[in-house]
């Protein structure tokens, strides 16, 4: 943990569990898409649709993620400045 403890890695385990389960999702309808009973034009616009869902949805959580990181440092730097006025000021002058 970082020194404001707001930080927590994951494990392993989970990193492996979330690859697996990408990979696992995208390969099964994948196989589904190839084997529907359909001619290959349609097989190749869900194959199509399936490609920009994943690339869709890994923009978005990066966008999320991003989004997040900015306002954090953001705050950081706000605490700080906070903290800075705090510590020049002082109530004992007159």
């Amino acid at each position: 943990m970082n020194k404001h403890g707001l930080h927590q890695d994951h494990s392993q385990a989970w990193i492996v569990q979330t690859w697996l389960a990408f990979i696992l999702s995208v390969g099964a309808t994948s196989i589904g898409i190839l084997y529907l009973p359909v001619d290959n034009w349609v097989k190749g616009y869900m194959g199509m649709g399936l490609v920009f869902t994943v690339g869709s949805t890994i923009s978005l959580t990066k966008t999320q993620r991003d989004t997040y990181e900015a306002k954090k440092l953001t705050t950081r730097l706000d605490d700080a400045k906070v903290e800075k006025i705090l510590a020049e000021h002082n109530n004992f002058n007159l």
